[in-house]
């Protein structure tokens, strides 16, 4: 398997928080103000990234406006416009200011039937608008005990990056979360999240070569806090994390923040 180390030269690690369904537009503003004011120090040392409701998204990015801190939406669709009831297009958050979008979280995948199909539709429409996708890919606690966990990734993967050029990578983000670990309190250790950012690693490499695979940053999420958050942003090739209920409390994730800076 490919070796690569710590790649410390090659980004800084990316602090992504998923605010989820929480937090009303007032609420969700103070915590974007709370945290302009407070990471001003850690900016210049890791990238912070904040993904708030749709209801939230133009309130948030006025709050963080000019701070360097990025603002994500949660989910998005791949038509630019037509008959899609409920539906937010790619093109419209563009329009919003609006250039970073997970996609592919569990939680789409398992409560709202997203399949590999249509995340594929959805990765490729995002690119195509410009857009900086965090592609979530992960393996039940059934897959992991039955022993299939790297062939549900190495799938999901295969599935997503079909048809994608090399030149794709300088926009995408790969987050590894093991399904199992997401709210349950319960996290990968250092060891299971390094095997498995090293096997997603490799698949990139394969796919479009080594420099190219080098380049794309992957992070690790499932209940990450800041307790846990050195050890796991210290392993190879984890260059970040993607943070669920932690990320709603502005001084928790400040402190993931700076776990970052002090392991680089």
């Amino acid at each position: 398997m490919l070796e690569t180390g710590k790649r410390n030269d090659v980004a800084k690690q990316l602090i992504a928080g998923n605010w989820k369904l929480n937090l009303t537009v007032a609420e969700a503003t103070g915590l974007a103000q709370s945290l302009a004011t407070e990471s001003e120090g850690l900016l210049h040392r890791c990238d912070l990234l904040v993904a708030p409701g749709f209801l939230t998204l133009e309130a948030v990015r006025s709050a963080v406006l000019g701070t360097g801190i990025n603002v994500a939406a949660q989910n998005g669709y791949h038509e630019p416009k037509g008959a899609f009831t409920g539906e937010v297009s790619f093109a419209q958050l563009c329009d919003l200011g609006i250039q970073w979008v997970i996609l592919g979280h569990s939680e789409r995948r398992a409560v709202f039937g997203e399949t590999d199909e249509v995340l594929a539709h959805k990765l490729k429409g995002a690119l195509g608008c410009g857009m900086h996708p965090i592609f979530c890919v992960g393996e039940s606690l059934e897959q992991r005990e039955s022993g299939a966990a790297s062939s549900v990734v190495t799938a999901q993967l295969a599935a997503a990056l079909s048809g994608l050029t090399p030149d794709s990578a300088k926009n995408l983000v790969i987050a590894y979360e093991p399904v199992w670990a997401i709210g349950t309190g319960l996290t990968a250790s250092p060891a299971q999240a390094a095997e498995m950012h090293a096997l997603i690693r490799e698949e990139l490499s394969k796919r479009w070569g080594q420099e190219t695979g080098q380049s794309v940053r992957l992070l690790y999420g499932g209940s990450v806090k800041a307790a846990n958050a050195a050890e796991l942003l210290g392993q190879a090739n984890v260059d970040g994390v993607l943070v669920g209920g932690a990320s709603l409390q502005a001084a928790e994730f400040l402190a993931i923040a700076a776990a970052s800076c002090e392991t680089r």
